[in-house]
């Protein structure tokens, strides 16, 4: 199979709107806390989906992942429980810096290092990335894709100052800039390491090709492993927030009950916690979710309005529509898992510079999450200013897969 960039770009193009999107769903989960929904859709992400069309779209995932030496195993492994890490770190980075300079500086990083980092560790930096017309094209790509991020983050401070003070207090609980910046660095580099972890697992995709597996779907035994890393991490962080905020019960339990004032209600749980490959309107809900902690009732982060809306839900003895929950979870999940789905099929289309996938990721997650806070109203009343850098943001971010895209295509005639 030929490479081809623009197909490339479509599949990235498709996983950023999985991405984008795969929260949706989560916003119709009735009276489940933020662990509780985000661990019944994470079994679909990370176990169910993964292995699903890993055994449907592959020739012997079994025997590929036994005949794998055992360290590309562990850090393929690896990899993914540091992604979890990063992930996790997202959400004390929102309370140190605030949402706009938060995600700017965890996803600028997220991009650089989650591209840069796989070719210079090859070795491959500086004679096949600098030293080719190609590979400076698509540095040019990464570049503007950086301005695209900062921007998207300049747009963000702009609509919080449209915000009223409480408002703002409650987006930046605890600004620490130097505390801040440590944790965002974390963040970003951990939450890289999910293109480590796709690196890593490179033999695994040679094995299954030599098992018969087309080209196409050869980065879909990698899926398995990395994410059963992004699992154990999710996993034990989840169990210990159903048991600090006695919500365990929620997974069986068609009844809710209403927490205790000692349960520390939503403050502390929806603070410290975060999304992989996080999307403005997610973080924008798990914030707004602090405005009304006098409910102390156990809901969803969808169930909570938005800033402005002094609506709330008594929970205290209310059915549970277990069905839906766990259907729109599944829903949830599984088009989570699409994102890294059609990543791999972008990959292989990349040529040489399969590297620059990361980038492309990153900004069609972007794109598409901005393009859903539009649709969702969330940049309503925020101002002329935010709207023209969000605009110019989505411009430069498009720009930049172009960029990236061509680049590539530049490389294959070589």
């Amino acid at each position: 199979m030929n490479p081809n960039p623009a197909i490339g770009v479509l599949f990235h193009w498709l996983g950023g709107l999985a991405s984008g999107s795969f929260y949706v769903p989560y916003r119709g989960v009735k009276r489940w806390a933020w662990e509780t929904f985000w661990l019944t859709g994470g079994f679909f992400s990370w176990i169910i989906a993964p292995w699903f069309f890993g055994l449907l779209m592959t020739k012997d995932l079994l025997a590929v992942l036994r005949e794998t030496p055992g360290p590309v195993l562990f850090w393929t492994f690896f990899f993914g429980l540091l992604w979890g890490v990063g992930g996790l770190t997202f959400g004390l980075t929102m309370r140190y810096l605030g949402l706009s300079l938060g995600m700017a500086v965890v996803l600028g990083l997220c991009a650089a290092f989650g591209t840069l980092i796989p070719p210079i560790f090859r070795g491959e930096f500086m004679t096949q990335v600098v030293g080719t017309p190609s590979g400076r094209i698509i540095l040019l790509g990464i570049f503007v894709c950086l301005l695209g991020i900062a921007a998207a983050g300049v747009a963000g401070i702009y609509k919080e100052r449209s915000m009223s003070p409480e408002q703002q207090r409650i987006t930046i609980k605890e600004f620490d800039l130097k505390k801040g910046v440590g944790v965002a660095m974390l963040s970003g580099v951990m939450s890289a390491c999910f293109a480590y972890g796709l690196a890593a697992g490179d033999p695994i995709k040679t094995l299954t090709i030599k098992h018969g597996t087309p080209d196409l779907w050869q980065g879909l035994p990698v899926l398995v492993v990395v994410l059963i890393g992004g699992f154990t991490t999710n996993f034990v962080w989840c169990l210990v927030l159903n048991l600090r905020n006695k919500t365990g019960y929620q997974y069986f339990n068609s009844t809710s009950r209403e927490l205790n004032d000692t349960d520390h209600a939503r403050d502390e749980t929806i603070i410290e916690t975060a999304l992989d490959a996080p999307s403005r309107e997610v973080v924008e809900h798990i914030t707004s979710a602090r405005t009304d902690l006098r409910a102390r009732t156990s809901v969803a982060v969808a169930d909570v309005p938005a800033p402005g809306n002094s609506a709330s839900k008594k929970a205290d003895g209310a059915r549970v529509p277990m069905l839906a929950n766990y259907l729109l979870c599944a829903l949830a999940g599984t088009t989570w898992y699409f994102q890294f789905f059609f990543y791999t099929m972008g990959e292989t289309q990349m040529g040489r510079y399969k590297f620059s996938s990361w980038t492309l990721h990153m900004a069609s997650i972007i794109i598409f999450s901005s393009l859903w806070g539009i649709g969702l109203k969330e940049w309503r009343g925020a101002g002329v200013h935010a709207g023209r850098m969000l605009a110019l943001a989505l411009a430069l971010l498009v720009g930049s897969t172009v960029i990236v895209g061509y680049g590539n295509y530049l490389g294959l005639a070589r």
